[in-house]
C-alpha cells in the first residue's frame, strides 16, 4: 500500500498530469489524430493555467484547515501526539543538523506546548518514508530538537517504524496501549488534521485535535492569481494529495469519512 500510494502520487500531481496529457498529445499527432491532439494539449494547458495562476490551491487547503480549531490546552495534559514529515531527512542525512521543511511548525508548536505542561508526554510518530529508507525519521531526530528547545527528551516516547499517515496512526495506538496513555493532544498541519482524526477515531483512538502549519490566509476565494505561480504550484499539489489521501482513506474502509464534519 505505501509503494502504491507513492507511485500514484507521481502519476496524478498536477505538473506530471500536464506532462504525461502532453506526451499522449504528442502521440496523437504522430498518428494523424489531429482533433485528439489538440484537445489532449488543451487539457494539459487547462492544468497548468489553474495549477500556476489561480487560488485554486490556497481554496482548497483552507477548506480543510477550516475544519479544526484550537481548543483550550487541556490541564492538565497527560500526552501529545506528534505526526512526522517535519524534517527533510534527505538534507539532513548529507547535511548534519535539523534541517527542517514547511511542516516544521509541528515540532515547534509540541516544544511550545512542552513548556507550559511540563507533565506532558511527546509521542513522536514517523520513520523514514522515502522510498530507499536510508534515512533518519523525524522519532530518531526528535530528541535532539527537543533537547535544543529546552525539553528533557527523558519525556519523549517515540513510534520510528511508520511510513505513512495510516501507519501513524495503526503503531502510535500501540505505543499508547502499552504506555497506559489516552486522550492526547494531536498535533499536526492544519490539512492534515481532518484525515489523521478519521483515521484515529476509525482505530478507536480519542484525540484532541490542535493544527499547526497553516498554509492558507482563511480568506482566499477562488479566481485568478498571477502574483505567484511557484508557490500556487506548490499550494495545488499540497492540496490534491491530500484530498486524494482523504478519498482513497474512504474508499479502502480505513476512514468512516471523506470528510469529517
Amino acid at each position: 500500500m505505501f509503494v502504491a500510494g507513492k507511485i500514484l502520487w507521481l502519476v496524478a500531481q498536477p505538473l506530471s498530469l500536464a506532462f504525461l496529457f502532453k506526451i499522449a498529445a504528442i502521440a496523437a499527432l504522430a498518428m494523424g489524430r489531429r482533433w485528439l491532439a489538440f484537445t489532449l494539449t488543451s487539457i494539459a494547458a487547462t492544468i497548468m493555467f489553474v495549477t500556476l495562476f489561480t487560488s485554486t490551491g490556497a481554496w482548497a487547503l483552507q477548506r480543510l484547515e477550516a475544519v479544526y480549531s484550537r481548543p483550550a490546552l487541556p490541564q492538565p495534559l497527560a500526552c501529545m501526539i506528534v505526526l512526522g514529515g517535519a524534517f527533510d531527512l534527505e538534507v539532513t542525512a548529507g547535511r548534519g543538523g535539523m534541517e527542517m521543511n514547511q511542516s516544521a511548525d509541528r515540532f515547534i508548536e509540541a516544544a511550545r506546548i512542552a513548556r507550559l505542561r511540563p507533565e506532558a508526554k511527546i509521542l513522536v510518530s514517523g520513520g523514514d518514508g522515502s522510498f530507499s529508507g536510508d534515512y533518519k525519521g523525524d522519532a530518531e531526530l526528535a530528541p535532539a530538537f527537543f533537547s535544543a528547545m529546552g525539553v528533557d527528551p527523558a519525556r519523549l516516547l517515540s513510534e520510528d517504524a511508520s511510513r505513512n499517515t495510516s501507519e501513524n496512526v495503526a503503531f502510535t495506538k500501540t505505543v499508547l496501549e502499552r504506555e497506559g496513555l489516552s486522550n492526547c493532544l494531536l498535533i499536526t498541519s492544519s490539512y492534515h488534521m481532518p484525515r489523521a482524526v478519521s483515521l484515529f477515531e476509525e482505530q478507536g483512538v480519542a484525540v484532541t485535535p490542535w493544527p499547526s502549519d497553516y498554509r492558507a490566509s482563511g480568506r482566499v476565494a477562488l479566481g485568478l492569481d498571477f502574483t505567484q505561480p511557484t508557490l500556487n504550484a506548490q499550494l495545488t499539489s499540497t492540496a490534491i494529495r491530500e484530498w486524494l489521501a482523504n478519498l482513497r482513506a474512504k474508499v479502502s474502509g480505513s476512514s468512516p469519512r471523506l470528510h469529517p464534519v
